[in-house]
């Protein structure tokens, strides 16, 4: 249904801007190099007489008009912006895959009531300005709008100013709305496809995360002339309780993951017994009856393995989101194409967040994975084969097609949700 030697020349094209030595890409958010994407992008739309609006967060949106404008939009896309060193198809290959869906419908005169669009979603990756999604939690109101353009990268640039600067700062009125259903085609980030010889991952959810900060105290000293008895080593304490975090995770069997992503010791010099320990912990499960269960329970292990060296802690939330359920009758229609369409599929929840997290808030959502080879992402070594690609798109182009003539999807109007 689709031509992929020119998604395929699309996507290479779009990996030149902020291209590595290394076939990988850096185009942070709001950068030189994300405006030259973005600009790419603009042009390929209005190629195709698309409809193109940019909104006050800098989301893009390409409109592909319906026989009813005020039918609910049928909407696909994902981001642009990549991490530092990252792949050429996170990202981009939903971008550029509902690109080629609309041509392809467009070539194959096939006719709609309900208005297509395709949306780039600004600063999904967090490298940049955090937090992560924020120009689709920004635009689902999961973030205030002073808050998002507060945001400052490491540099103190600010995300408005940023916005202004490379001229994507549209306006509050061309933001989504009457959004019906929406679908990201992504790269699966993780081993699960190739490791089952499976071409397409129908998502069904996305995994709930609980980010914490643990600062664990007991007391400095010298390193010499204290002794081992006597000594409250906050990093003697912090490992322990570490090794435990892990057992924790390793035991529960039902994809539930744990893990230390920073840690600073201090004093943090080599002779002197550590008083205080700050480290990240990052905990996701899918199981939405359990998860807060379960983020209690790790709260709990860490404050009992801390106080029994009689030592003593506190816990921070950073952030905590619960997990995400997609639309049942939508995965239900992409496993009707995949089985129809002979290709290889199975469900699966991402372990992995998405601008599709927050557009479940708003509209009927679903995700579509095809394999990363050995798993890798937010690399330069990312790639998934191209007819892999191939097989995923034409089945996102079959199910958007079947969503268009879905008589649940035509009883449904959803404008009141955003």
């Amino acid at each position: 249904m689709i031509r992929l030697e020119r998604l395929k020349n699309r996507i290479l094209r779009m990996a030149e801007i902020g291209g590595t030595e290394n076939n990988g890409v850096t185009r942070l958010a709001l950068s030189q190099e994300d405006k030259k994407g973005r600009d790419l992008f603009v042009k390929w739309m209005k190629e195709l007489k698309l409809d193109v609006r940019i909104d006050d967060f800098g989301n893009i949106y390409g409109r592909k008009k319906g026989s009813n404008p005020e039918a609910p939009v049928v909407m696909m896309g994902s981001h642009l912006d990549s991490v530092p060193k990252g792949g050429r198809f996170d990202g981009v290959l939903g971008v550029l895959a509902g690109l080629e869906v609309v041509e392809s419908l467009i070539e194959n005169n096939v006719e709609h009531e309900n208005p297509i669009e395709i949306v780039s979603f600004t600063n999904e990756e967090g490298a940049r300005f955090t937090p992560q999604m924020l120009g689709s939690g920004a635009v689902t109101n999961q973030f205030p709008k002073d808050y998002t353009y507060s945001r400052k990268d490491n540099d103190n640039f600010i995300f408005y100013e940023e916005l202004e600067r490379i001229g994507y700062l549209g306006k509050e009125e061309n933001r989504l709305k009457n959004v019906g259903t929406f679908i990201e085609f992504h790269i699966e980030q993780g081993p699960v496809l190739e490791t089952n010889n499976k071409a397409i991952g129908i998502v069904e959810g996305i995994s709930g995360f609980s980010w914490l900060e643990v600062t664990v105290t007991g007391e400095t000293n010298h390193s010499g002339s204290t002794p081992m008895e006597l000594r409250k080593d906050a990093l003697s304490t912090t490992a322990t309780t570490i090794q435990t975090i892990q057992k924790w995770a390793e035991e529960k069997e039902d994809g539930t993951v744990a893990t230390i992503g920073t840690i600073r010791a201090e004093p943090g010099i080599i002779n002197a017994v550590p008083g205080k320990v700050v480290f990240t912990l990052d905990v996701r499960d899918r199981n939405k009856e359990q998860f807060h269960f379960y983020m209690n329970e790790i709260q709990e292990l860490i404050k009992d393995c801390v106080q029994r060296d009689s030592l003593n802690c506190t816990i921070q939330e950073i952030k905590t989101h619960s997990p995400v359920s997609f639309a049942p009758w939508i995965t239900n229609i992409i496993e009707e194409v995949s089985a129809e369409s002979k290709v290889p599929y199975q469900r699966i929840t991402s372990g992995a967040g998405h601008d599709a997290m927050y557009l479940n808030t708003v509209a009927d959502t679903a995700m579509i994975f095809v394999p990363s080879i050995g798993g890798k992402s937010h690399c330069e070594e990312e790639y998934t084969p191209w007819e892999d690609i191939e097989k995923g798109i034409n089945v996102l182009y079959k199910t958007i097609c079947r969503i268009l003539t879905s008589e649940k999807f035509k009883d449904q109007f959803l404008s009141t949700r955003i």
